[in-house]
């Protein structure tokens, strides 16, 4: 009797050192590539640099220097609002092109999701600078304005400020929109629909009351995404943005480069990443990791 419990003690244990050791090795790795870097970038935001060297010791002064300098405040709220206008752009977007390839697309939907995730398969800087190309003072947008008769000469109006900004920033994230919401319209079942049209309901409350609140899950998941892209790009405000448009990416990277402030440069990155979590912790509060 002994022996057969012994047996049967060991047939279970095994499956758990199993599972163990296949857990593992992602944990070691999870470890090594994100949870030992974020203990040192926040070692970093509590030391401080003093001529130019950094001084080891508990200080709250960068955090401090954030909140009291009002450049910084701005470069804080230029960014935060900068990443959720590309988010409601790109929700505006991509709920009607989701709606229509998971519910029009019929055979044609493997193929229409491809061409959404295509602009992936390209280089991020090669899609910045098409978009300077573009919109550039001799680019393509201008030479069709001079051949439309529109405008007379080249106007450099169109890049390099907020406008051009934003606007690559919507075209260079909309698939990481599209998808979630693609996934969600999928889910959507047709009877729902027909319930609604049923009841006489108009396509704006069946819309407002019926569709939207089911794709809402997908709509956070996809907001997510292009929110967190958007807060840390410093690439796209450096290549067509204004010099007086730069974001907290630009910041980062200026004081762990140029000013050799890392302790700063740390402690912005910090902010960024309490941002981010924030917003995160409000989607997945509403179901969004169910789309992602």
């Amino acid at each position: 009797m002994d022996a057969t419990l012994s047996a049967q003690g060991k047939r279970r244990s095994q499956p758990r050192l199993g599972l163990y050791a296949s857990l593992l090795p992602p944990l070691i790795w999870t470890t090594l590539l994100y949870f030992v870097p974020l203990a040192i970038l926040i070692s970093f935001s509590v030391w401080r640099l003093e001529e130019f060297d950094i001084v080891k010791e508990f200080s709250l002064t960068n955090f401090k220097t954030i909140v009291t300098n009002p450049a910084y405040r701005t470069i804080i709220l230029r960014t935060v609002g900068t990443a959720l206008g590309v988010t409601f752009i790109d929700i505006a977007v991509a709920l009607p092109l989701g709606f229509f390839i998971a519910k029009y697309g019929g055979r044609w939907r493997s193929l229409l999701t491809l061409l959404v995730i295509l602009p992936l398969w390209s280089s991020y800087l090669v899609r910045v600078f098409a978009w300077k190309i573009i919109l550039g003072y001799n680019g393509v947008l201008n030479t069709l304005l001079i051949e439309l008769g529109i405008l007379h000469e080249p106007s450099s109006a169109f890049l390099y400020n907020q406008f051009s900004t934003m606007l690559t920033f919507v075209h260079v994230w909309l698939p990481f929109m599209v998808l979630p919401v693609i996934t969600a319209f999928e889910r959507l079942p047709n009877d729902l629909w027909e319930a609604s049209a049923d009841l006489n309901a108009p396509p704006w409350t069946t819309f407002r009351r019926v569709i939207l609140p089911l794709v809402t899950p997908g709509i956070l998941a996809g907001s997510i995404n292009v929110f967190s892209l958007t807060m840390g790009d410093f690439i796209t405000p450096s290549l067509v943005g204004s010099p007086k448009g730069i974001m907290l990416g630009n910041v980062i990277s200026s004081q762990f480069g140029v000013s050799y402030n890392w302790p700063l440069g740390a402690a912005f990155s910090l902010v960024v990443m309490l941002i981010v979590f924030a917003g995160l912790a409000i989607a997945l509060k509403q179901g969004a990791l169910d789309s992602l």
